[in-house]
């Protein structure tokens, strides 16, 4: 019984570590697309030195899943949970990885005004971040009814992303001189749309470990409503 009472307590101590991670992640994403619509050149850089930090936690969380095997052998549905967050992991550091692209545009753009204040791209961002963080809470609680649910949201972000390329392709239009930086915020845009698609994986990794089934959650692009 003691044996079982440390399992668990090692491995909520895991869960606690992908947690911290998921919050740093989801920081990450949201300051990285401020730092571009102020045009804050150091915030950026921060923000892409910091990468390095959701990289080595995810290390960590991969360092101790190997351990915790090892040393406990733990049953089918703890290895569910165990697979599951070394997944989750995974996920996360390629969402801290757009992230830092997304930093990394803002350099690239340089001293240029941008071509119209940034409107969509935010709201992108914080789509995927609000939907990262009840990923995350559909994680633990083993809420497989929210995990189905949020998938449904990616259809936002997807119009939203349709929304802003079509106002880009209408000021490289209207100036060519336009595409550089046209292709840089479409760039930034994409890296958030792939980020709410990362969520739609943890959501199916909740249901894994709560089924046992691997099951993908299809979302329906032609919601979108666009004028």
């Amino acid at each position: 019984m003691e044996t079982r009472k440390t399992f668990d307590r090692e491995l909520q101590l895991l869960q606690d570590e992908m947690l911290a991670m998921a919050s740093m992640v989801e920081s990450a994403l949201i300051d990285a697309v401020e730092s571009l619509k102020r045009r804050d050149m150091a915030w950026s850089r921060r923000i892409m030195a910091q990468d390095h930090q959701i990289n080595k936690k995810r290390f960590a969380i991969e360092e101790e899943v190997l351990s915790l095997v090892a040393r406990r052998q733990p049953m089918a549905s703890d290895l569910r949970t165990i697979a599951s967050v070394l997944e989750i992991a995974g996920e996360l550091e390629r969402i801290g990885d757009y992230a830092k692209g997304i930093a990394k545009i803002n350099l690239l753009i340089g001293e240029q005004p941008l071509l119209k204040p940034l409107i969509d791209v935010p709201a992108m961002a914080e789509k995927a971040r609000s939907m990262l963080n009840r990923a995350m809470e559909a994680f633990v609680q083993r809420d497989t009814e929210l995990a189905r649910s949020i998938p449904q949201e990616d259809d936002d972000v997807d119009c939203l992303y349709d929304q802003v390329y079509r106002e880009l392709v209408t000021y490289i239009l209207s100036n060519p001189k336009n595409l550089e930086q046209a292709n840089y915020l479409l760039w930034a845009a994409h890296n958030l749309e792939r980020a709410a698609d990362r969520v739609t994986n943890i959501c199916e990794r909740t249901i894994f470990t709560v089924t046992g089934e691997l099951t993908e959650l299809d979302t329906d692009e032609s919601k979108c409503n666009l004028q």
